[in-house]
């Protein structure tokens, strides 16, 4: 009976120095509140608290994977989609994460799909799938900005899918091909007019000299003679038939 008390003041002792001693990994941090107060963060490693007075809070420092759900968005040329965005952030300020901010987590998670659907509903969809790469930055910019205050540190943000429905894909099908038959209507005409701009330069250069149209007509028969043809076109000068005319109308009636 006499070693009951002190059986009880050894377990009680035990007791306190478990609840007393915290061990924090290489990635963790501790904000420690002394009597409800803030006094420090602490760690990694062995950290000593005075029971029932300091409290101490974990905050892990890694990299955290965000998902942020699919977003219905209007783009800025009303037209209707859904956005889902991946954001990479850490805490580098533990006490602010703790202290400044309700759920860090839980409030970085809605800003960033709020910040999506304001962000996107200011471009036109040709941006959204064709400009990734300066919206992620525009989003991070955005995002990096107000969670500073939080002690949160935005390190990417990168939109995973733009779904359309179908009829809006059909309408973006047609519009390339639109545009293909466009760009390929203009090259033929540029050909064309180049072809034309040719011809007039040969027409001047044979115009000089009038036996090298004779050459080239010699040419002509020749490639006209290769092929197993039955009827070969001989040509006739367009100055020597008006000659002829020229002379029939001169004469006296």
């Amino acid at each position: 009976m006499t070693l009951i008390p002190y059986i009880a003041i050894a377990a009680l002792v035990v007791l306190l120095v478990v609840w007393s001693i915290r061990v924090l990994r290489e990635y963790e941090r501790g904000v420690v509140f002394t009597l409800g107060r803030y006094t420090g963060v602490k760690g990694p490693g062995l950290i000593i608290l005075v029971p029932l007075v300091q409290q101490l809070v974990r905050v892990d420092l890694r990299t955290v994977v965000l998902d942020v759900p699919s977003q219905d968005i209007i783009s800025h040329d009303n037209v209707s989609v859904k956005v889902n965005a991946v954001v990479y952030f850490r805490v580098v300020d533990p006490n602010k994460a703790i202290i400044q901010v309700e759920q860090y987590m839980q409030a970085t998670s809605q800003l960033a799909q709020t910040t999506l659907r304001s962000v996107l509903g200011k471009h036109d969809l040709d941006e959204m799938l064709s400009e990734r790469d300066k919206l992620n930055a525009d989003l991070q910019q955005i995002l990096d900005r107000q969670t500073d205050n939080w002690g949160i540190k935005i390190a990417n943000v990168e939109i995973k899918h733009v779904d359309i429905s179908e009829s809006m894909v059909r309408a973006i099908a047609r519009q390339a091909e639109a545009e293909r038959n466009r760009r390929a209507r203009i090259i033929n005409a540029e050909g064309e007019q180049q072809a034309a701009e040719k011809l007039v330069d040969a027409a001047r250069e044979l115009a000089v000299v009038p036996e090298a149209m004779q050459l080239r007509y010699l040419s002509t028969l020749y490639d006209i003679a290769n092929d197993r043809s039955s009827t070969i076109i001989f040509p006739i000068p367009i100055d020597m038939l008006s000659r002829l005319f020229d002379k029939r109308d001169s004469r006296p009636e």
